[in-house]
């Protein structure tokens, strides 16, 4: 009996072991920890945002086992602005560089906030994936809610998603389809099995009494039956294909039965199941296809990220130059107005000795009205682009006196302006690699890649290996009658010996099988495989007509700097030109030659040529953003850093 215990023992150990074995294997190809984190560990905890549980710590097992059927909450967001921006306010106006800018952006601007969520969202999916799960997906489109700018490029359309924070629609497939009509076959396959453990447990108490029409069974006319039962299975499945499940059953059961061999009767059951799959669904492969999406998104997640600063830089550098020029705008009018208004003072001076006619005096009085018309136009413009930037650089506006006070950009355009001395075909090279929408593609594709081999996996018949070891044990107290009879039921009394007899090898049952399902025609499979080739091939058509529009967006881009050069060109010497023109106007005026209407016509022509400058000198300054974003340059333009862009704290200052 020593050896039958030892040797059924040895063999459940074995099975447990060859189990244990894949496990392991399967984590060994497949870390616990993200990409992410696993190459730069140091730095995790400073990118993710300060209200975010780390995903390290929710991996990591907990000595409290109620834990994990705790939910984790997640703190409510911050809308204090930075206490950068109060550092920049002197004297009740907000001093701004093209760099405090960005930076404050960087900080407050709550399109990056609530870009910032979808980082920990994809490491969920990981997390949901690792237990052999589906990926829920993360949005990867670019939010543009902050208004004001030349608005976002058509590279960067995307909006919010689909559902709340923008979080429901995922990364990869070409079939995304309008109103849910089309669904793309990411992730197609075998069905996977989760690969946490699962434990179920019953017990009960029963009663039960029963009328009995015969009594040669029972020997009573009503039966009782009293039973207690306690059961407990154990299941887990494993990314090789195989599953495991380990059962122990347990009841008593006491009857008013005179009959009954034993009563109580007690019964003790155990069995260890273990099946493998052979074709479809073996291997890591189709198995953890789930965590690969998951990482890949993870990874598509990031870019994505990138793409929202990228997006929302670009956006901040054209708000400023757009305020920069509303501030400009606003101090020629001033100038044009305070020239207007000395021009009427003369001439009502020179009307009073009779040495102009009244109608040079009206002539002036209308030209001041219209300067004070445009200038009222330019300050509120001005307002209205001060309260975009504002807008764009803090989480809040409640404050009644920051959203009244001015702006002051200390940037100023002018300066030398020229082309860009690369050559385009080295800006196109450094967008085909810097561009975030090649990158994110690339990823799509691999995932597809990923669908194509699953996909056909799954054309496979389901045949598995699988076999069991059980134990059966009774006990109970012997019936009266026939122990007085002289027979031996050889059955233990107690609990104790029962359940020593369903594992002592005293009452075994093994078996070892195989289970064949074939699908005949196979039309569903067959189906989803050609399809996964149609998208894979689908999405390298798309890659390769994003890489051509790209090509065109740098040339645009620098055909539009180029023009801007010439714009500005012809803009300085015309501005000069009208500063010549009234510097004779006036000369000739104080020699008595000229007139007070000429004066004030040249000096408009001057506002006007000032004007038109500085709306030249913004267009080229947005010429040289918009090449910085079609190369991909502008982070490392700015000096722009991705892991305090995810921190939400800018540690330094810009140089």
């Amino acid at each position: 009996m020593s050896y039958l215990n030892t040797h059924s023992a040895r063999r459940i150990q074995a099975w447990t072991a060859v189990f244990l074995l894949q496990a392991n294997m399967a984590l060994a190809v497949e870390p616990v920890s993200s990409a992410a984190s696993a190459q730069a560990p140091a730095t995790a905890s400073a990118e993710a945002p300060q209200n975010f549980v780390p995903f390290q710590q929710l991996l990591r097992p907990s000595r409290n086992p109620v834990d994990a059927y705790r939910g984790k909450s997640v703190a409510p967001p911050s809308l204090a602005n930075s206490v950068r921006l109060s550092s920049l306010i002197r004297e009740g106006k907000l001093y701004l560089s093209l760099h405090d800018a960005i930076d404050l952006a960087l900080e407050n601007n709550l399109d990056l906030v609530i870009s910032r969520y979808n980082l920990p969202i994809a490491q969920m999916d990981i997390l949901r994936t690792q237990a052999g799960s589906y990926p829920r997906g993360v949005n990867t489109g670019v939010i543009s809610g902050t208004p004001g700018g030349a608005g976002l490029s058509s590279a960067f359309a995307g909006g919010n998603g689909g559902g709340a924070g923008g979080t429901s629609s995922g990364a990869g497939g070409a079939g995304a389809g309008s109103s849910g009509l089309v669904q793309s076959t990411l992730g197609t396959g075998t069905t996977v099995n989760t690969y946490d453990p699962y434990i179920q447990a019953q017990t009960y108490v029963d009663h039960t009494t029963q009328l009995l029409p015969n009594q040669t069974l029972y020997g009573v006319p009503v039966i009782h039956l009293n039973t207690i039962l306690g059961n407990l299975t154990y299941q887990q499945a494993f990314p090789t294909g195989a599953a495991i499940q380990v059962m122990f059953n347990n009841n008593r059961q006491t009857t008013n039965s005179p009959n009954n061999t034993l009563n109580p009767q007690l019964n003790s059951y155990f069995e260890f199941y273990a099946q493998q799959q052979l074709l479809a669904g073996l291997g890591f492969g189709p198995n953890l296809r789930y965590l690969r999406i998951a990482k890949t998104n993870q990874k598509v997640g990031d870019i994505a990220f990138k793409a929202q600063v990228i997006a929302t830089v670009t956006q901040i550098a054209n708000l400023y130059w757009d305020l920069v020029s509303a501030y400009d705008d606003e101090q020629v009018g001033e100038r044009s107005v305070t020239f207007a208004t000395q021009t009427l003072d003369t001439a009502r001076k020179q009307l009073e000795v009779q040495a102009i006619p009244e109608m040079d005096v009206l002539k002036a009085e209308g030209d001041l009205a219209t300067r004070q018309q445009d200038l009222t136009v330019s300050r509120t413009n001005l307002e209205l682009q001060e309260l975009y930037m504002k807008n764009a650089i803090t989480r809040s506006l409640d404050d009644p006196i920051l959203q009244e006070m001015p702006v002051v950009p200390t940037d100023k355009i002018g300066g030398r302006v020229e082309t860009s001395s690369t050559s385009i075909q080295d800006m196109i090279a450094d967008a085909l690699n810097n561009r975030t929408e090649l990158q994110e593609s690339s990823l799509v594709l691999k995932n597809s890649e990923l669908s194509r081999k699953t996909a056909r996996n799954a054309l496979l018949p389901q045949l598995s290996v699988y076999g069991f070891y059980a134990g059966t044990g009774y006990g109970g107290t012997p019936n009266p009658l026939l122990t007085k009879s002289g027979v031996d039921l050889n059955v233990p009394a107690g609990y104790g010996g029962t359940v020593d007899n369903a594992f002592n090898y005293s009452s075994p049952e093994y078996q070892v099988g195989f289970q064949l399902a074939v699908p005949l025609r196979n039309r569903i499979a067959k189906a989803d495989q050609y399809r996964t080739e149609l998208e894979y091939r689908q999405s390298q058509v798309y890659l390769e007509e994003l890489k051509k529009r790209i090509r065109i967006e740098v040339r645009n881009a620098v055909y539009a700097l180029e023009q801007g050069v010439s714009r500005v060109d012809a803009a300085r010497k015309a501005r000069d030109l009208a500063q010549r023109t009234l510097d004779i106007m006036q000369k000739e005026q104080k020699l008595g030659v000229g007139s007070n209407q000429q004066t004030l016509s040249a000096e408009h022509d001057l506002a006007v040529a000032e004007s038109a400058l500085v709306t030249a000198e913004t267009a080229y300054e947005k010429a040289r953003i918009e090449v910085r974003r079609a190369t991909g340059s502008v982070l490392d333009d700015y000096g722009i850093s991705i892991a305090e862009a995810k921190a939400g704290v800018v540690e330094a200052s810009h140089p």
